[in-house]
């Protein structure tokens, strides 16, 4: 049987939890791709936008649930990927 992974108030809620036969909780619809920062940011830069554009940023961010300014920084990261992969192809 299926089960959704509740979510908990407190970390003993969710240790409580983690002591249980997990088997029914193991399907594809309780995982979701995460990214993870681990080269240190060092540079910053300064980025002007209108008020309109990182409003959606942000609506977005908080869709994938990540702060706007990470988001802003993943959407960098992929467009790079695109174009290093676009000229491969083409090279």
């Amino acid at each position: 049987m299926k089960k959704k992974v509740p979510h908990f108030k407190t970390d003993e809620e969710a240790e409580a939890f983690l002591e249980q036969d997990l088997t029914d909780y193991l399907h594809a619809e309780n995982f979701k791709p995460m990214h993870f920062e681990i080269l240190p940011k060092e540079k910053s830069i300064n980025l002007r936008l209108s008020e309109s554009l990182l409003d959606v940023i942000r609506l977005h961010a908080k869709r994938e649930g990540v702060p706007y300014q990470r988001y802003i920084r993943l959407l960098i990261e992929r467009g790079m990927a695109t174009s290093t992969q676009s000229k491969a192809k083409a090279g």
